[in-house]
This record gives structure tokens, sequence and C-alpha cells, in this order.
């Protein structure tokens, strides 16, 4: 607790209670997933990345996007920022942390806290090797014999690697690369070093922090390594301190596991703000891949009820790939191949894993989301509307929508740059020059200006309606297998909306009245995205990937 207050003191913060606690989000959020250089200076712009990136932001997203989330600006050595070398530092080639401050102070910004691993080219690392105090004890290190053999993991590199230190050789934890080195949470020496880093990304206008591969933190031999009651516990910590320390201030776990695992990350209220909808992504791909809503439907209507002041952070893509882990247990096995195998067919990538006994399976589809939908009989009309369909799905869930650079472009697989760095991921994380990408956003008639402008329209529409609210009620119908159905209500009941997408390629009659979702007779629904009146009383019938707004 000394070493606690003492850092609280070094960054000025004032106790200020768990109770009365702000209200965060609303209907009006929604946050931009970039990298800082996603848009980029053009070579006679003496603008950092970052600064840019800023510019772009004000130019074309003001008052349409709340939040952005800024992939790792720091130091790092691989995994495109998650490898990071200096967790106090800005990437020199990004920006500086006047870039960063001035974001957070026209958008809410949120950041990454890789609390897993450093860089082995970290400085902590480096005088670990020398076996320097306190750094000495700062990383996992594996006896050899230890049993590994039920430990869980998320690739198939090694879990083990060797490394030569002034002491003599030692075997180091290795969760996700040989290049990026486990830490040593059971020494309290790293537990304080991170909250530092926590507090001090706090003091730099940090006002939603994810905590990146946090299921892992806590490892044992004998285990399976993944969400130890002592990672639960940690959280919990950090959430303490936000609740009376900083309390505009989100926690976001990332948890890319199976649902039961990945929604426990809310504790009992206690532990994470928001987690990761990771089960949507695939689930919502494969039921408009096979123009079938059932397994979504029946995953949605499983949501467990929410912890007060707790939601979901609803995505289809990020800067990673598509995780299928997430579907285990939610579609037959041979469908989720058939999925590997469509997704390969219109030209992604397919990322494996080791499981505990040796053999590989898929763990991530490698592709933009617009380009998951490529390949079928009608081209790229039939590609746009799935795409939108998908979309207006996931901002129709309760939850706050996080929304990747490349899906508010509609980007196509960057085959190229997969070639250039050998990685999978590469495919979705294609960079801009800043007048490349306004010339793509200026073209009339062009895929990425109308993406882009339909992106935004939708956005606004949202904003408007308190029925989108992320604390908001949430129901789910079953009205036909081709249907996606839920009602969403806001938390003071001042307005409902009825959600009706149709996820197949065939013109759908939805009997709304049998369920009672549309009975009043006398009267018409208005649907708010296109002003559409449809008569209340009886079936609505809707064409191929529409989805409707209803006001009820």
């Amino acid at each position: 607790m000394d070493r606690l207050t003492s850092l609280l003191q070094k960054y000025n913060f004032s106790f200020n209670g768990s109770d009365d606690s702000p209200e965060l989000w609303t209907h009006k959020d929604h946050i931009l997933i970039t990298y800082a250089d996603m848009v980029r200076s053009d070579v006679d712009d003496e603008q950092t990345h970052m600064g840019k990136l800023h510019q772009f932001l004000n130019e074309r997203l003001r008052g349409v996007v709340s939040s952005v989330h800024i992939l790792p600006f720091f130091p790092y050595s691989s995994d495109d920022g998650f490898s990071i070398i200096d967790y106090r530092q800005v990437d020199e080639q990004k920006g500086t942390w006047g870039d960063v401050s001035r974001i957070g102070k026209d958008f809410r910004l949120m950041a990454d806290m890789v609390i897993n691993h450093t860089s082995r080219f970290s400085p902590w690392f480096r005088k670990f090797l020398k076996r320097e105090i306190p750094f000495d004890d700062y990383y996992m290190e594996v006896e050899k014999g230890a049993d590994l053999s039920i430990v869980v993991r998320p690739r198939s590199s090694p879990v083990i690697t060797k490394v030569q230190t002034e002491s003599g050789s030692t075997r180091v934890w290795t969760t996700f690369s040989p290049d990026q080195v486990d830490v040593n949470f059971s020494n309290p020496d790293v537990f304080f070093e991170f909250m530092d880093i926590f507090l001090f990304y706090i003091s730099k206008g940090v006002r939603v922090i994810r905590l990146d591969a946090v299921a892992f933190i806590w490892k044992e031999p004998g285990t399976p390594a993944i969400h130890m009651p002592q990672t639960h516990e940690i959280v919990k910590l950090y959430r303490t301190v936000v609740e009376n320390y900083a309390h505009d201030v989100t926690l976001i776990t990332e948890t890319n596991v199976p649902h039961k695992e990945n929604v426990s990350y809310f504790g009992e209220g206690d532990e994470a703000h928001m987690v990761y909808q990771f089960s949507l992504p695939p689930l919502l791909l494969h039921a408009l891949l096979n123009g079938n809503a059932s397994h979504l439907t029946r995953w949605a209507s499983s949501l467990q009820q929410l912890p007060g002041g707790c939601t979901y952070f609803n995505f289809t893509s990020s800067h990673d790939g598509i995780g299928v882990r997430p579907l285990e247990g939610l579609i037959p096995e041979v469908e989720f191949y058939d999925l590997v195998r469509r997704i390969e067919e219109s030209g992604g990538l397919v990322s494996y894993r080791e499981r505990a006994d040796g053999t590989r399976t898929p763990y991530e589809l490698n592709t933009t989301y617009f380009d998951a939908f490529a390949g079928a009989e009608g081209g790229e009309e039939l590609q746009k509307q799935r795409y939108f369909c998908s979309q207006l799905v996931m901002l129709s869930l309760q939850g706050v929508p996080g929304i990747y650079m490349h899906n508010l472009l509609g980007s196509r697989n960057y085959n190229e740059g997969v070639k250039l760095t050998g990685s999978y991921r590469t495919i979705n994380r294609q960079k801009f020059d800043y007048s490349e990408l306004n010339i793509l956003l200026n073209q009339e008639g062009g895929l990425t200006k109308e993406i882009f402008e339909w992106y935004k329209n939708v956005m606004q529409i949202r904003a408007e309606h308190p029925a989108f609210h992320p604390l908001g009620n949430q129901e789910v119908y079953n009205l036909d297998e081709r249907l996606f159905t839920l009602v969403r209500s806001d938390t003071r009941g001042r307005e409902k909306i009825l959600v009706v997408g149709n996820l197949s390629g065939d013109r759908v009659a939805a009997n709304t009245s049998r369920s009672g979702l549309l009975a009043r007779e006398d009267g018409n629904y208005r649907d708010v995205l296109t002003g559409e009146e449809f008569a209340g009383g009886g079936e609505i019938e809707l064409e191929p990937y529409r989805v409707v707004w209803l006001k009820v």
C-alpha cells in the first residue's frame, strides 16, 4: 500500500471515492481503431505521422467518431508495435507525446498496455541478461523438465526460448514469439512497474486502457497458464485504482478466447468495464456466407445479463485477423472448416496455432472484412451488400462499436504487403500517405469514398437514437433462420428500435405480428436508416441483405 500510495502521489492522483461514477459511454460513441502511422505525412510534409492522423481525424471524422484507439506507438522490434522496447517513449518515426496529448484533447484516447511481455531488445531484458538487480527477476524463467504439457498456446512458435545470461544459459517463457519475452508478475517489482506505466499513460491523457494479452500474464508449469485466478486479481486491482482515483478511465481486456472465458473478465462487475466481443466477427461472417443466422441468433440469445456499468466492445475487424478460437462450441466442426476454406477461396490467408497435443489448428483468418465477402457470384455489388449488412448488425448490438480504419475505408486485401513482410497479418494493415488517402476519399464513384460516406452517415444516424445506448436493453428474437432480429431500448425507456437484418440472398417476409413486435395496426413504422414506412400489424418484406431499424 505504501508503494501504491507513492505512485499515486508521483502522478498527482487524488482519492475521489468509488461512488457516483459518471456515465462514460452513450449511443453517440464510436471508437476508431488505427495505427499511429496509418495516415502518413507526405514526403515533403514536416508534420509527424501522428500529427497527420490528427489532421485527418479533425477534417473527416470530427463529430462522428468520439474516440480513437491508437495501436502501440512506442519503440518496438516486431509484431507491428506489440513487442515494446520502451513503454515510456513515443516511437520518433510516429510522433511525440505532444501529438498524443493533442489528439487526447479532441478525441477520447484509447491506448494499449502490452502487459504480458516485452521485446527482447528492451533495456529491462538487457539488464536481465546481465543479471542486474532488480531486473534479474523481471522475466519468466522455466526449469528444464518443467511440465508444460497443458499450456494453452496462441501460436505455433516454441513456448520456451533459450538465452545466454552472464550467469549461464537459461530458458525463458515466450508465449507469442522468441522476440516477445514474458514478464514475471509473481515478482511485486514487475506489478509496480506496470502500475507506474498505467498511471503514466493516464497522466498523458489516455482515457481508455486496453490490457493486451492479459489472459496469459500469470503462468505456472503444470497449469494451462491462461485465465489464472491471480490474473483476475490483478485486473481487479487496476479496476480498484480506476474506481477510486480516475473515474473517467475505462478498462478493456483483450482476450481472444472462447466466449465463456472471454466474458469472465467482467468478474462481478469489478474487473473490466468492457470486453471485446470476439465471437461476433467470425459468427457474423459465417452467417452471411451461409445465408443462415441460426448460430448467430442462438449465441446472441445466450449473452449474459451484464453487471452494472459494464458492456461489450463490438467490432468485426481489427489490426489482427479474425480470430476463430471464439467459434469453439458455437458452430459444428464441419462448418468451421468450411468457413476456413471459403476465406482461402476468396483470397484470404489462414494462421495456425499449436495445441497441447502437438497438432495444428486454424487460429486466425487473415483478410480484410470487406474482402472476406469476395469471390461470390454477383461480384462487387453483392460483396458490398453483404458488407453493409455485417456492419449494420454490429452497430445494432448492445455495446460500444469499434471500427477499424480499414473497415471504414472498405479496404481490399493488401497482398503486396504480405510479400514484403512475410506476415499474414499485413494483409489487413496497409498504410496510406495523407494525399493518397484524400484522392481515394474524393474520387467520385470510387469504392473507398462510397463506403466511407456510407459509414459516416450510418454512425450519425445511430448517434441520434438513445435505443442504442451501450447499457440499454437487448432482446433477441428468432423469426426466421435467415433473419437476425433484436429489439434495442435505452436505459430510461424513451425509445425502442426493432432491428431486422436479412442475412440471406433471398427476399424474406418477416412475420412480426406473430411475435408481437409490430402488433400496432393503426399506424406505420419508420426505418430510421432510410425513412421508409412499414405497415404495422403484419409481415414486412426485406430484400437480400437489407437491415432495417424500425422505431417502435
